[in-house]
This record gives structure tokens, sequence and C-alpha cells, in this order.
């Protein structure tokens, strides 16, 4: 059984009183209370901003030094307000403001094409925008759907955040031994969500670009569906200016297994698709995460930093 200290029933405490207060407040004083923590976020975790910064600065060498401010700021404001609007994700189907009536959603019909082949499918998507809306798009469809997370780390919180990421009828797979339960939930013809964006060492992943940089990305994704032909499509969410959401499905691709469609060409070609998703609004990505951990040894290799 897990130990639950006093610091998790702290932190557990906290959260529901957040949620408490959010959950009563119109959409429009969600959004400028999300906005407010996000820019408290920027001066209480100052090794966060200047991660993001950094990572942006390398990403896009032709933003000037006040572009960048600004983006960076930008993106703590995004990430407040979508930490906040999580804190009321199952309240989407509530006449009080509830997420679906602000939704702008393209390309379902791509989904219904891959699940149409009957081997379930791949929902590629990345710490873009709000992602975790990505769940809603498959059950709008009446399809099956299973969402790989990852646990957290005090279980009382992780219970919580389960409860609201199945308010749209997707359940949760945990990303410890992730590929082994993706492949599950694929062979009983569902669809399953995944974030691809994340750094994941080797052994188990490659050495990718990146924003034209090495990042290590897993194989795991793409070798099961290369070795099964699992359609993978992509899905990706960016909030508007007018704060509406939205949500795009992207034709299905069907790995090939021939020539140099290789592991690592396949990987690349998914990590493009999260890339150029990115680049539509640069301030809506997780940045301030360390993303980028390869550099050559003396010996030119490649190494995990």
């Amino acid at each position: 059984m897990t130990h639950i200290s006093i610091k998790f029933y702290a932190e557990y405490f906290a959260l529901r009183l957040a949620a408490a207060f959010v959950r009563r407040l119109p959409r429009n004083g969600v959004i400028a209370f999300g906005r407010a923590m996000g820019r408290l976020a920027m001066r209480i975790l100052p090794s966060r901003y200047q991660m993001a910064k950094r990572n942006m600065t390398l990403a896009l060498p032709d933003l000037s030094v006040a572009e960048i401010e600004s983006n960076v700021r930008k993106n703590f404001e995004h990430i407040g307000i979508s930490g906040v609007e999580m804190l009321r994700l199952d309240m989407s189907n509530s006449a009080h403001d509830g997420i679906r009536q602000y939704l702008d959603i393209d390309g379902l019909e791509h989904l219904q094409e891959a699940m149409a082949l009957q081997k379930g499918a791949i929902l590629l998507t990345a710490h873009l925008g709000f992602w975790e809306l990505g769940a809603l798009i498959p059950t709008e469809l009446g399809v099956p759907c299973d969402i790989v997370a990852k646990p957290m780390k005090n279980p009382l919180s992780d219970a919580y955040f389960a409860k609201v990421r199945k308010a749209f009828g997707a359940e949760l797979l945990s990303s410890r031994h992730g590929a082994r339960k993706i492949l599950k939930s694929i062979q009983a013809k569902r669809a399953v969500g995944v974030l691809l964006d994340q750094h994941i060492s080797p052994p188990g992943s490659i050495a990718t670009e990146f924003f034209g940089r090495k990042a290590y990305t897993t194989t795991a994704i793409t070798s099961l569906a290369m070795k099964y032909q699992i359609p993978v499509v992509p899905i990706f969410c960016l909030r508007k200016p007018d704060n509406r959401y939205d949500i795009w499905v992207e034709p299905m691709l069907l790995l090939a297994t021939d020539g140099e469609h290789t592991v690592e060409t396949n990987t690349q070609l998914l990590v493009d698709r999260i890339e150029s998703a990115i680049r539509r609004d640069v301030t809506q990505w997780f940045w301030m995460h360390k993303r980028w951990r390869v550099k050559p040894d003396i010996k030119g290799q490649k190494k995990s930093e």
C-alpha cells in the first residue's frame, strides 16, 4: 500500500480548494485567473522560466530577444489557463460554461476512416494547446478510447485527475510498461492517445531532429504501428484568440516497412508532424521541460546528459 504523507494530504487539500473556487467562476473569470497564475509562476519558478526562454531561443533562432520574451510570457499564461481549466474539465456537459460549447472540431472523418480498418488506432498528439481535450474526439464518434498518462507522485492528486480525465468516457493507461498495455487496447479495437513529445532515454529511443536539434524519442509507438499496421491519427488542439479551442484531426498514417521506411525514418515522420503542429502557435507548447538531452561526446557519438 502506498504511504500517503502529510505533504501529499496538504497538496491534495490545496488542489481541492483551488478546484472548488475555479468551478464556481464564469469562464471569463477562469481565463483571467489562469492567466494570472501563469504570470505568478514565471516569478516563483525562475528555473522553469529560464529553461523555457533558452529552449525557445535555440529552437527559434530567427526571433528577436523581445519576441522570445513576449512568447515565453504568453506561454506561461497559456499553461496557467490550461491548468485552471483542467480543474473543471469534468464539467464538459454543464450548462454553466461547460467546455464543449467552446470547441471547433475539424477532420473527424479521418478518425472514422482509421477505425473502419478494424485495427484500432494510435492517436498521435503532444503537450500542445489544451491537450487534455484530445480524449473528447473519439468519444464524439462513439469510439472506445484509452489515454496513456504518467502517474503522479501524489496518489491522492493522481486519483483526482484520473477522475477528471475520464469525464469524456476515456480510460487511462499507465505509461509504465506502456507498450504492452497499448497493444492490448489496440487488439481490442480501441483508440489509444499517446503524447510523443517527451524525452525517453535510450535504450528504447532514438535521436530525432526536433526544431533543428537532437532529441530522444521513443520508438515503441513506431514499432507497434509498423509491426501490426496500426493506423496513426494525428490530433492536436490550440486555443484561439477568442479563447475557443481549435481541434483538428489529420489524415491517418500507415507506416510502411519496406525499403527506407525503417523505425528511425518513421519515428522522425511522427516527430515532424508534431513540430508542424507546434509551429502553428509556438506559445502553446510545453517549452519549460528538458526535451533536448542529446549531445555528442568527444568521440562524436551520442549520449544522454
